[in-house]
């Protein structure tokens, strides 16, 4: 059976006895078989899985064969949860996260009605709602480690969609695609910032890039989305894996410039500080660097303006066709046309 923790990814993990690890991989083990998403921090699944195994009243591998259910007339409060895991899971959980164990804890379970609720219809916040495993999914449990029980589950389940099919299916619904200058394409996720990062792409560089061809862009669930490392390593950009690259960097050979774009959403743009920080990581760089913060509107920008650092751009997606120049060599005067 996969290991899905082990003793070196979580310190609570490795501190509590053998049977008890062997347990939660178990109960990780079945949650799989049933279609949960194994995602998130060794913490955040070692927590699922415990809270799984109260709402069944299972406290080792052999109570696996009488797990409960709401049909026994089961259920836990979350005060209870905590209790229960405290007391048979060497756990150290304060009795007032109470509200953790069903925003976090229970949630994907009881997304997928894995776990159920003892009174649906009543408050989010009723004190005295009860959480048990489904009776469906509880029989299933009770069978657990019969021959062919893959198989079974299988079956038994066939008619209900996976909660991780189902949520792949909605992040592919959700991504945002994106077009490169050289015609090729990407997708993001969805989001504010990532629907900036298109625009950057899209409006910002095919405007003031000067054939600009994209060398590397993040995304909020994939930070190297795309990476042309040796491209930027003939250029001596500083090491691509430092923790403070810009959201995008391109480069004009036409202009020999690079750009080191940031995206605004909620912080972040290039200020005095972060400039430095920027400059000394590219001081090796053979290209003309070109700083700039791009924002989505005008009232985001007005949030950061004091902000921004001198001898930088400022480019907005709501006013594409404008740039504001924060110039550190002229005082005061008209432009000439």
């Amino acid at each position: 059976m996969k290991q899905y923790l082990s003793s070196d990814k979580s310190k609570t993990f490795s501190e509590k006895p053998k049977a008890i690890q062997d347990l939660i991989n178990t109960a990780l083990y079945i949650l799989d078989t049933f279609g949960i998403p194994i995602e998130g921090t060794s913490r955040r699944l070692e927590r699922m899985a415990i809270a799984f195994l109260a709402c069944g009243d299972i406290k080792a591998l052999k109570d696996i064969s009488k797990a409960k259910d709401l049909n026994n007339g089961f259920a836990l409060k979350t005060r209870d949860i905590i209790n229960f895991v405290n007391e048979h899971f060497d756990e150290k959980i304060s009795s007032g996260s109470y509200d953790d164990i069903r925003r976090k804890d229970l949630k994907l379970l009881t997304i997928a009605e894995i776990v159920l609720q003892s009174s649906p219809n009543s408050a989010t916040n009723d004190s005295t709602r009860g959480y048990s495993i489904n009776p469906t999914y509880a029989e299933l449990v009770r069978n657990f480690g019969k021959k062919n029980w893959e198989k079974s589950v299988q079956e038994q389940l066939k008619s209900i969609e996976p909660l991780s099919k189902k949520l792949k299916r909605e992040r592919q619904i959700s991504k945002v695609e994106v077009t490169l200058p050289s015609g090729g394409q990407l997708t993001f996720s969805a989001g504010e910032h990532n629907d900036l990062q298109k625009a950057i792409i899209e409006e910002f560089l095919p405007r003031y890039g000067f054939q600009a061809e994209v060398l590397y862009v993040g995304d909020t669930a994939d930070k190297y989305l795309y990476l042309e490392k040796e491209k930027l390593e003939k250029l001596n950009f500083f090491e691509i894996s430092h923790d403070e690259l810009p959201d995008v960097i391109a480069y004009s050979k036409k202009k020999n410039w690079i750009y080191l774009i940031e995206a605004v959403h909620s912080s972040g743009p290039i200020s005095e500080i972060r400039l430095l920080q920027l400059q000394n990581l590219t001081r090796n760089c053979k290209a003309d660097i070109v700083y700039v913060t791009a924002f989505l509107t005008r009232t985001k920008f007005r949030q950061f303006i004091a902000d921004i650092a001198w001898e930088t751009e400022v480019w907005i997606a709501d006013n594409p066709d404008h740039l504001v120049h924060f110039n550190g060599d002229k005082f005061l005067g008209p432009y000439k046309s």
